[in-house]
């Protein structure tokens, strides 16, 4: 069986791996969502640009769902601990997430205008709510979260709801809401022509120009806005078992940029997720969509990555409580259920992806408002 240090290791990886294929795949459908009350213009229009995403959204919402239960399963310690402090952000996501299945079923039952439009609104909900609230989440974490654990190890969250939407937290949040809509953008201008394949355009320009400026202000906001990081002061045994009150924790300014000192490779991340962005509104632009929906999934690999290298070995850092702050050493799960977990992974993750390509395969091709005219009671 691997080492408990190294699958510790693994399953920081694998869990941005899942965060990534949720930011890329289900993000693309959000990001869809996000623009359908502006790029379709009429509602057959607006069924073209539903009928993209209507044949796969509920199959990349598994990257979520997946995500989600592999924290509880690694991080328990995590897990508990964030859906204490962010209770109310996360009950916000979930009843924006209702929007979408229903919207999807009910939005074409009915030959209403009124009706359809309030669905249409109901998906741009569902859309543009949850990538705003995960970016503040990020945002916060980088500031540290005021939590703490008492002596039965439990943790209590000493905020309120209104101290998460501060304003680093809601710029990183921009970030987040800007880099979903350009995915989407992408994706939606690689599905349709004509008229609503401009505005896809311009919507997914719009958004990567937006998210380059947001993400590089972010970053300079952490390194010259005062926002000190978190760092380990004390030795550490990463072989040890979950307990995160047995180290030391102290904050400098320069913690977050301590592992791109040690590994100048690192930045490579950053320069993706730029680099990536421009790349993929310049694609746009000359209509090579597909090329440009692979550079904009590439700029994704790089701002998520950006985050985790900075905060690595930190998860969760306190704010309040420095020696509770969680990280992948002391906080994840035992050395069997991480070592199954593995395996389980390496067996089943190649399927989801097979089927994932597979579906995509026979599902390609353009939505044209001619489809939709011969569908009237097959597409949604």
């Amino acid at each position: 069986m691997i080492d408990y240090p190294s699958l510790k290791v693994i399953w920081w990886l694998l869990v941005g791996v899942l965060l990534v294929g949720f930011a890329i795949m289900d993000g693309h459908d959000m990001g869809v969502g996000t623009l359908l009350p502006f790029v379709g213009k009429g509602d057959e229009e607006r069924r073209v640009v539903i009928n993209t995403v209507g044949p796969h959204w509920d199959g990349n919402q598994v990257w979520f769902i997946t995500g989600g239960g592999a924290i509880f399963a690694a991080w328990p310690l995590v897990y508990a601990t964030a859906f204490s402090g962010f209770y109310w952000a996360m009950l916000a996501v979930l009843w924006a997430l209702f929007f979408r299945p229903v919207g999807f079923d009910y939005r074409s039952k009915i030959h209403n205008a009124t009706w359809r439009s309030i669905w249409d609104w109901g998906l741009f909900i569902g859309g543009a709510l949850p990538p705003l609230i995960f970016g503040v989440a990020f945002g916060n974490l980088f500031q540290g979260v005021p939590f703490g654990f008492d002596d039965y190890m439990v943790s209590t969250y000493t905020g309120t709801f209104w101290q998460l939407l501060n304003p680093f937290a809601l710029l990183v949040g921009v970030v987040s809401s800007a880099m979903i809509t350009m995915q989407g953008g992408m994706y939606l201008a690689h599905r349709t022509e004509g008229a609503i394949q401009q505005r896809a355009v311009r919507g997914a320009v719009s958004a990567a120009l937006l998210m380059v400026l947001a993400f590089l202000g972010a970053g300079v906001w952490l390194r010259l806005g005062g926002i000190e990081g978190y760092v380990i002061t004390s030795s550490i045994d990463p072989a040890a078992l979950p307990d995160p009150l047995s180290k030391s924790v102290a904050r400098s300014a320069e913690a977050w940029w301590m592992n791109y000192a040690k590994q100048p490779l690192l930045w490579l991340l950053p320069v993706l997720g730029v680099a990536g962005a421009l790349l993929a509104a310049g694609l746009a632009i000359v209509r090579r969509t597909l090329t440009a929906f692979v550079a904009s999934s590439l700029a994704i690999v790089g701002v998520i990555g950006t985050a985790g290298a900075a905060m690595f070995p930190f998860v969760m850092p306190s704010s309040t409580m420095l020696n509770a702050s969680l990280t992948v050493w002391d906080s994840a799960s035992s050395h069997l259920t991480l070592g199954l977990m593995f395996w389980a992974t390496v067996i089943f993750m190649p399927l989801i992806i097979f089927y994932t390509a597979w579906a995509y395969r026979v599902m390609r091709g353009k939505v044209t408002l001619a489809h939709i005219r011969a569908n009237e009671h097959t597409a949604y």
